[in-house]
């Protein structure tokens, strides 16, 4: 094994850029070794910029990802996030602060694991920053996009919207709750193990919903659109305030997969817990046209495999979300995530 510490930040350098060289898009004029990458964007497009975080201990913990799976999640996330625009990811940038007793190799995993979330896409990595930590691992991935028509805006959303979303809802939170009480803990408790495999798989390596992205963007009817990374209850809320509305939501047209639904019997949780608070779904929150729904979600079915359900409505003359049980009676819903609180 090889430590940082013996090869220096100019090494370190030197292996980064040796390691994606070969990941280099047509659109990259000048990639790592200048003061800035010089790269092109597809004419008349406008620019998407997006950067997250990640922070040990915090985003993650080395006892359950590994440096493989850490790298596509950072990675992830970002495109995740110009996928909520409607946009296309085109290339990442990553400053990356570390222990000098971490391991070379660990670099690499956590590069290889980038470049395998951006492999699909055709994201290119073109530069960044490294830096010693004196207190863990800090990845931070900027990733560049580009729109070509109008992009989804969270303030976008109209009284009488419909409000759906893609995918299914609590995998990740499930898959968390079974990472952190262990293997061992997880059979005795009776989870199946391919439900347990499924969630945290989920959890550690999020699909971003890139495909889906740019057909719900390109498609009539859509009005607002965003990222589910901290939770229904949160992020839906981000929509209310920008757009200055509320939102009924049915919990019990909330999608939850087998899967999410074994972990929480087995551990005595409600899956509907997982599946409006628990965040780190990146599936994607969409306002639309009532009447559009329908075709909405067989075209995007069609076009991507992915379901679209729909979950709710906005409310005019109101703000927050309220919750709905399977009663019609309304129900109380913890929070998503937010830092700072918890």
């Amino acid at each position: 094994m090889t430590r940082l510490k013996d090869v220096g930040e100019l090494g370190l350098i030197r292996r980064i850029r040796q390691t994606t060289a070969a990941a280099s898009g047509p659109g990259v004029l000048t990639g790592i070794g200048d003061d800035t990458a010089v790269l092109a964007l597809s004419p008349g497009a406008a620019l998407l910029a997006t950067t997250d975080l990640v922070i040990e201990d915090v985003h993650f913990r080395r006892a359950t990802t590994s440096f493989l799976d850490l790298g596509w999640k950072a990675l992830a996330v970002n495109l995740s996030d110009v996928a909520s625009m409607g946009g296309v990811p085109r290339y990442a940038l990553v400053a990356l602060a570390v222990p000098a007793s971490a391991e070379m190799e660990d670099v690499d995993a956590l590069y290889a694991g980038m470049r395998e979330a951006a492999a699909p896409h055709g994201v290119a990595i073109v530069g960044g920053d490294t830096a010693g930590s004196p207190h863990g691992w800090f990845v931070n991935v900027t990733v560049l996009g580009e729109h070509t028509g109008t992009p989804r805006l969270r303030s976008a959303a109209k009284p009488g919207d419909a409000v759906a979303v893609t995918g299914s809802l609590g995998r990740s939170a499930a898959g968390l709750a079974l990472l952190e009480r262990g293997l061992a803990h997880t059979r005795a408790a009776g989870v199946p193990e391919a439900a347990a495999e499924e969630l945290a798989v989920a959890h550690r390596r999020p699909t971003p919903r890139v495909a889906e992205g740019r057909w719900l963007g390109q498609a009539p009817g859509v009005h607002a659109m965003m990222d589910l990374s901290d939770g229904l209850a949160t992020d839906l809320g981000h929509i209310c305030r920008e757009s200055g509305v509320g939102a009924r939501v049915m919990t019990d047209r909330l999608p939850t997969a087998e899967s999410v639904r074994q972990a929480a019997r087995a551990l005595g949780r409600n899956p509907i817990e997982w599946a409006a608070a628990g965040g780190e779904d990146y599936e994607l929150l969409v306002t639309c046209a009532p009447e559009a729904a329908a075709a909405l979600a067989r075209g995007l079915r069609e076009a991507t495999g992915t379901p679209l359900t729909v979950v709710g409505e906005i409310e005019g003359g109101k703000s927050g979300i309220h919750w709905i049980g399977a009663d019609g009676e309304p129900l109380a819903v913890g929070s998503g995530f937010e830092h700072f609180r918890g």
